[in-house]
């Protein structure tokens, strides 16, 4: 089994900058690839960005490109999601997820992600 934490959520004001840190335990061995998600409320929850767990190798949504970038720290286990230029409709609760069993996390799909975090409230205000 893997667990996950994640940290460092808040309320920030438009353009401003915010970094997510998901914390990965136990089986860590076993993750094929981390990624980040978000659900804004009355809405489904949506890919963002992940990162394979060599870090080599990483997908994100048009959206966030150019202003989010994911990235890990071998040492810490933990994978880090740096978000600038932050817009109200990045308004969200962000979730990391990692995939140990199938190995499509690429493929940024609810369902290839078998472990997630609590999930961290971020806020933008215009």
């Amino acid at each position: 089994q893997v667990q996950l934490v994640e940290s460092g959520g808040g309320l920030v004001q438009a353009g401003d900058s915010l970094r997510l840190s998901c914390a990965a335990s136990g089986r860590t061995s076993s993750i094929y690839g981390v990624g980040w998600f978000r659900q804004a409320p009355g809405k489904e929850r949506e890919f963002v960005t992940a990162i394979s767990w060599s870090g080599s190798s990483t997908r994100s949504v048009d959206s966030v490109k150019g202003r989010f970038t994911v990235s890990r720290d071998n040492a810490k286990n933990t994978v880090y999601l740096q978000m600038n230029s932050l817009k109200p409709e990045d308004t969200a609760v962000y979730y990391c997820a990692a995939d140990s069993r199938r190995g499509r996390w690429y493929l940024g799909r609810l369902g290839d992600f078998d472990s997630w975090g609590q999930g961290t409230q971020v806020t933008v205000s215009s």
